[in-house]
C-alpha cells in the first residue's frame, strides 16, 4: 500500500457533483424532463469519477484532498479515497444511477407531490453519502454524518401529513440528536486520550497504550452513535415508521444511504480508529470483550427483528424489520475477530444492498400498478405481475443464504469466522454461529408466506395466514373485490381491516355485527308493506351540516359578513360548503418548492388521502378502475385483486411492457441481476477483491488467516 496519500481533487469533487446538481435541478422546476435529466447526469457523472479511482485504489494507491485545519489541535477537513470508502462510494454512486431510473418511474407513476424537492433532496443525500464514505477522520465524517440526516428528512417527511412529519421528527430525534450527539461524544474523547482522530489503518496506535476504561467508554460511544442509523435495537423505532416515505426514499434509507453509513461508520470504528485486535482484547466480564459485546448486540438485533417481521402483513413494513436484522449481520461480524468473519460482514454491504433495494423496488411497483400493499391482499397476484415477483422471490432467497446468491457467500464467510474464533479463541462465538443459522430459518418463514401467497393460491380461495395478524388457526376467505367495494364474504365494513397504519391490527370479525346486520337486511313483510307509511320530502328532512349555516334569499349557504358582533381578535369563522374543488389534484410545477396549483384543465376528483407509499388515485390496468389508497389510519383501503380476479399476464407480454413501465422494471431487474452476479463471481464484480485488500491491510499479521 501506498504509504503517502496522493493529492487528487476527486474525493472532493464526487462529494461536490451531485450538491451541484441539485441547484440545477431547482432551477429546471419548470420542465421535468430537462429537471429529471440533471438527476440522471450527476448520477452518471459521480459514478465515473468514482471508478476513476478504482483501479488505483486496488493496487493499494489512496487519494486525499485536504481544506485544511479547521479545528485546534491541526484537525483537518480531509477527504481520503482508501479502500474501505472505495467499497462504500462504488456501491451508493452505482445504485444512485438505477434509482434515479425508478424514481422517475415510480415519482410520475405515483402523481407524486413537490417531485422537484424530492430530487434536490435525494442528490444533496448522495453528497453526504460520498462525504461519509471519503471522510478522513472522525470530524469529517461526523460532518456529514449530520448533514445527511437534514437531507434526508425531506425525503421521510415527503407527503407532508401528519404521520409522515411524525416520522420525519423521529428520525431527527434519534439519528441527529440521539447518534449524533454519542458520535461527537466518543470523537471529543477518542482526541482527549489520543490526541488524534484520523483514521488510520489497523487503528490508532496511542488508544491501544490508553485506559482501558475510556477507550471501552469510547468504543461503545461511537459504535452505539453509528448503530442508530444501523438501527440496532431498541434504538431502531426510527426505521420501521420511515416507511411512510416513497418506496424510492425506503430504498435510499434501507439499501444505499442512511442505514448503510450507519454500517460504515462501525466499520471504520471498528478497523480504523481502534483495530480489530484492541476490539477483541478490550475485556469486560464473562469473558467477554468489546467485539463479542457487539457481536452480541448483532445478535440479538437480528433474531428478534426476524420474528417481528413475521407478524406484519404490510409489505414495506415486513421489509423494514427485515432490514433491521439484516444490517445485524454486519454488526455480528464486525465483533468476530478474524479474516473470514470481517470479510463476510464487510461484503455483507453490497450483498445487502442489492437484495433488498430490489425488494422495495419491487414493492414500489406493486403499489403504484395495483395500489396493493398488504400480503393478505396479494393472493395470485403473480400472475399480473409475474417479472415484479419473480425478482422478489430471487431477492428474497438471496436474503435467505440460498446458494449461488449474494446473502450466502457473505453468510459464508462469517458462519466460518464463527466457527473458527469459537474454536481457536473463546467458545462464546458458537452462541452467534447459532444466531446465524436460526436467523436464516426465519429469513425464509417470513419470506415465504409471500412468495407463497402470490404465486400458489386463488383470489376466491386465500388463507391468511397466522403467523401475520389473524386469529390463530389462520382465516379462510376471499379477497375478491365485490361491486359494493368490499371484498366477498366479509362482513359489513366492506371487507377492510381495522388495523393501524403499520398492517398490523387485528382483523378479527365481529360475529356480533354480522348478525346484527343479517337481521336489519330483511325483506319487509306483506303487512308492514300494505301499511301507508308517509315518506318525507328530502326538502323536509334537516340537514344536521348545512341546517345552523347563514343563507340567503335563495337558500344558497352564504358567509355571514355581519361584522357588528364579530371579535376581530378571533380568526374569521370558516364556511366549507364542500362545494369547492381546490388543489384537489396539487402538483409542484409552478413553483420550485412547496405545493403548486395545476390549470383547472388538468384537475381530476381525487382523494389526497395517501397510504404508506403517498399515492393520490390511480388507474391502471388489471386493477381496480378508480383507487383511492388509505389514509394512515388504515381506513379505505382498496388494493387487492379486482372484481372477477387479477389479469393473467404472461412473461413475454410483461417484458413488452404490460406489466409496468420499464422505468420501474428496468431497475427492478438490474438489481436484481447484481444480487445473482455478487453470489457467482464476486471477484469479478470488484467488491471481493476490495474487502480482501482492507481486511489484509487492518488485521495483524499473526493473526487467523486463510
Amino acid at each position: 500500500m501506498t504509504d503517502v496519500p496522493i493529492t487528487d481533487l476527486r474525493p472532493l469533487l464526487a462529494v461536490l457533483v451531485s450538491f451541484v446538481a441539485a441547484f440545477f435541478i431547482v432551477a429546471s422546476h419548470r420542465f421535468p424532463n430537462v429537471r429529471e435529466g440533471w438527476t440522471i447526469a450527476a448520477a452518471v457523472a459521480k459514478f465515473a469519477i468514482v471508478t476513476s479511482m478504482l483501479p488505483a485504489v486496488l493496487g493499494g494507491a489512496v487519494f486525499e484532498t485536504s481544506l485544511g485545519a479547521f479545528l485546534p489541535g491541526g484537525i483537518e477537513f480531509v477527504l481520503r479515497a482508501d479502500a474501505l470508502g472505495m467499497l462504500f462510494a462504488f456501491l451508493a454512486s452505482g445504485l444512485w444511477i438505477v434509482t434515479s431510473f425508478y424514481s422517475i418511474g415510480y415519482m410520475r407513476g405515483n402523481d407524486e407531490i413537490n417531485q422537484t424537492r424530492y430530487f434536490a433532496a435525494f442528490a444533496v443525500s448522495l453528497s453526504a453519502t460520498m462525504g461519509i464514505a471519503f471522510a478522513g477522520n472522525l470530524v469529517t465524517i461526523f460532518v456529514f454524518y449530520e448533514i445527511l440526516s437534514i437531507a434526508t428528512y425531506p425525503l421521510v417527511a415527503h407527503d407532508e401529513t401528519p404521520k409522515a412529519r411524525s416520522a420525519g421528527r423521529k428520525y431527527l430525534a434519534y439519528t441527529m440528536f440521539g447518534g449524533g450527539v454519542l458520535v461527537l461524544a466518543g470523537t471529543a474523547l477518542v482526541y482527549l486520550i489520543a490526541g488524534n482522530v484520523d483514521f488510520t489503518a489497523g487503528g490508532i496506535q496511542e488508544l491501544a497504550n490508553a485506559d482501558p476504561g475510556l477507550a471501552m467508554l469510547a468504543f461503545f460511544l461511537l459504535a452505539i452513535g453509528f448503530g442508530v442509523k444501523a438501527g440496532i435495537m431498541p434504538l431502531h423505532q426510527w426505521l420501521p415508521e420511515a416507511m411512510v416515505a416513497p418506496t424510492p426514499v425506503s430504498g435510499l434509507l434501507h439499501a444505499v444511504a442512511v442505514v448503510k453509513s450507519g454500517a460504515f461508520g462501525v466499520s471504520r470504528v471498528v478497523l480504523d480508529v481502534f483495530g480489530p485486535e484492541l476490539v477483541f482484547d478490550l475485556s469486560l466480564p464473562f469473558g467477554f470483550s468489546a467485539g463479542l459485546v457487539l457481536s452480541t448486540i448483532g445478535a440479538v438485533t437480528l433474531t428478534a427483528a426476524s420474528i417481528i417481521a413475521m407478524r406484519k402483513d404490510h409489505l414495506k413494513q415486513r421489509l423494514a424489520y427485515s432490514t433491521v436484522s439484516q444490517l445485524s449481520y454486519i454488526i455480528l461480524g464486525l465483533g468476530l475477530f478474524g479474516w473470514y468473519g470481517l470479510v463476510g460482514a464487510l461484503l455483507h454491504i453490497p450483498a445487502h444492498a442489492f437484495m433488498k433495494l430490489t425488494l422495495f423496488f419491487c414493492a414500489g411497483n406493486l403499489h403504484v400498478s395495483t395500489h396493493t400493499d398488504y400480503i393478505s391482499e396479494m393472493a395470485g397476484i403473480g400472475k399480473r405481475m409475474p417479472l415484479t415477483m419473480g425478482a422478489f422471490t430471487v431477492a428474497a432467497l438471496g436474503m435467505a443464504g440460498i446458494p449461488l446468491l449474494a446473502g450466502f457467500v457473505s453468510k459464508y464467510y462469517m458462519l466460518i469466522g464463527g466457527v473458527q474464533m469459537g474454536a481457536e479463541l473463546t467458545p462464546v462465538a458458537y452462541y452467534l454461529v447459532g444466531a446465524l443459522l436460526l436467523s436464516g430459518v426465519l429469513n425464509i418463514a417470513y419470506f415465504w408466506p409471500v412468495i407463497y401467497t402470490a404465486f400458489f393460491e386463488a383470489e376466491d380461495d386465500h388463507d391468511a395466514k397466522p403467523l401475520v395478524d389473524f386469529r390463530l388457526g389462520g382465516e379462510r376467505r376471499s379477497t375478491l373485490a365485490v361491486t359494493d367495494g368490499g371484498r366477498a364474504g366479509d362482513d359489513t365494513d366492506g371487507g377492510e381491516r381495522d388495523d393501524d397504519d403499520t398492517g398490523d391490527g387485528d382483523d378479527e370479525t365481529d360475529d356480533d355485527a354480522i348478525v346484527e346486520s343479517a337481521e336489519t337486511d330483511v325483506e319487509p313483510t306483506t303487512a308492514d308493506a300494505s301499511e301507508d307509511v308517509e315518506v318525507p320530502d328530502d326538502s323536509d328532512i334537516p340537514d344536521a351540516e348545512l341546517d345552523d349555516l347563514p343563507t340567503d334569499e335563495e337558500g344558497v349557504v352564504r358567509p355571514d359578513f355581519n361584522t357588528s358582533e364579530r371579535d376581530f381578535s378571533e380568526p374569521a369563522e370558516r364556511v366549507d360548503t364542500g362545494d369547492y374543488a381546490v388543489d384537489q389534484k396539487p402538483s409542484d410545477a409552478d413553483v420550485p418548492f412547496g405545493v403548486g396549483r395545476a390549470d383547472d384543465s388538468d384537475v381530476d376528483d381525487a382523494d389526497d388521502d395517501r397510504g404508506i407509499d403517498g399515492a393520490h388515485d390511480h388507474s391502471s390496468e388489471g386493477a381496480h378502475d378508480e383507487h383511492v389508497d388509505d389514509d394512515h389510519d388504515g381506513h379505505d383501503h382498496h388494493g387487492g385483486p379486482p372484481p372477477g380476479g387479477w389479469e393473467h399476464i404472461t412473461g413475454l407480454d410483461a417484458l413488452r411492457g404490460r406489466e409496468s413501465t420499464w422505468f420501474t422494471l428496468g431497475p427492478i431487474l438490474t438489481a436484481m441481476s447484481l444480487a445473482v452476479l455478487l453470489g457467482v463471481i464476486p471477484y469479478e464484480m470488484g467488491f471481493l477483491e476490495l474487502i480482501e485488500l482492507i481486511v489484509d491491510t487492518r488485521l495483524p499479521e499473526e493473526a487467523m488467516r486463510p
